[in-house]
């Protein structure tokens, strides 16, 4: 006999609301539903009121860990519409603050990971280690939490020496950081006995389920926006995919583990060979036709459609985010797990519901 019983929108491991149903028989899941709609906001419909510069910042306050690169993704897709080219300074700069939001992100996550087993001082010191990464943010965009850098025709902040040396510091250390509290997340005799076999997801099933970011590549699909066209500009920092082969949650944790230092190398690179030069470009007119852009997000890839008529309003915006693209494989995979693991399981897919419901 089977019981049907509540995880969410309240948990003490969660930081958002995820909503489940979960049937178990015992302590063995058997079954699980997802309850989605908790958090919803209408944000799609609230572009009505706004012109196209302004939903900017609509987008932007989707989700205020990704911020930045919700952001980002958004103008580009406008810029589409527009047909220009912004200036190359600006393309780095926005590679910079979508990298270093990255990693807060990443950082944000094991600190969840860390208190999902119950290490409540690893928690505090992942926690810390991001601070510093907070910090720079607010000294280059003003904001340690929606960072308003992007806009259509190009950014609206430029980096000055002192914030490049701000920054080359803060990787120095973050980097050492991160080699000090990996030792625990990849050598921990009890991350590894929680983590190693559970929830695993084949390569053909994390890429039939239509899974995004670490989640897809932890089952050894080596797919990631920032190798296709729309980001050239990361082949020239010498961009490689993180991938794990064995498709469970110890996989999953180790591809954000290898990610934080190859964003840290991918900032060090944009920073040597950031071109002079203007950090925007001017846009007139109003937005026509359609475009679709689509971004690594921490969590995987994000796509944003835009519509636009020739008014200052657009027509149509329409996002879709990683998380709700992980979803379905958290349910496919979610079986045959012991009760106790459900929190584990769930964090490794790094679930963002303010994005996924909007």
């Amino acid at each position: 006999m089977t019981t049907v019983i509540p995880f969410g929108p309240q948990h003490p491991v969660l930081p958002e609301p995820v909503s489940l149903k979960l049937e178990i028989d015992n302590d063995v899941v058997v079954g699980a539903l997802p309850s989605l709609g908790y958090v919803h906001r209408g944000l799609e419909k609230f572009i009505d009121t706004k012109d196209y510069n302004q939903t900017t910042y609509i987008c932007e306050r989707i989700c205020g860990i990704c911020s930045a690169l919700h952001g980002i993704t958004y103008t580009r897709a406008v810029e589409k519409l527009f047909d220009v080219e912004i200036p190359e300074r600006a393309q780095y700069i926005r590679v910079i603050v979508g990298e270093l939001n990255r990693i807060h992100s990443h950082l944000l996550w094991l600190g969840l990971f860390a208190d999902g087993f119950g290490f409540e001082s690893l928690f505090y010191e992942c926690w810390k280690y991001r601070e510093g990464v907070l910090d720079v943010l607010e000294r280059i965009t003003g904001n340690r939490v929606i960072h308003s850098i992007s806009k259509v025709g190009g950014v609206t902040k430029d980096l000055t020496n002192e914030h490049i040396d701000m920054i080359e510091k803060m990787l120095d250390t973050v980097e050492a950081q991160v080699k000090n509290i990996e030792k625990v997340f990849v050598n921990n005799y009890t991350v590894k006995k929680r983590c190693v076999g559970l929830a695993t997801m084949s390569k053909q099933l994390a890429y039939e389920a239509g899974t995004a970011g670490p989640t897809l590549r932890g089952s050894g699909n080596a797919i990631d926006v920032r190798n296709t066209p729309d980001w050239d500009i990361y082949k020239d920092l010498g961009f490689k995919t993180a991938v794990e082969q064995d498709g469970d949650c110890y996989a999953r944790t180790k591809v954000r583990i290898t990610e934080l230092y190859e964003s840290i190398k991918l900032i060090r690179n944009a920073l040597s060979k950031l071109p002079n030069g203007d950090i925007a470009t001017p846009i007139k007119g109003f937005p026509t036709g359609e475009a679709i852009m689509r971004t690594e997000q921490p969590r995987g890839e994000v796509v944003y459609y835009v519509k636009g008529n020739g008014t200052k309003n657009l027509q149509r915006l329409k996002v879709r985010t990683p998380t709700f693209a992980n979803i379905p494989s958290l349910l496919l995979t979610l079986p045959g797990v012991k009760l106790a693991d459900v929190p584990i399981v769930v964090l490794t897919i790094d679930p963002c519901i303010s994005c996924t419901e909007r």
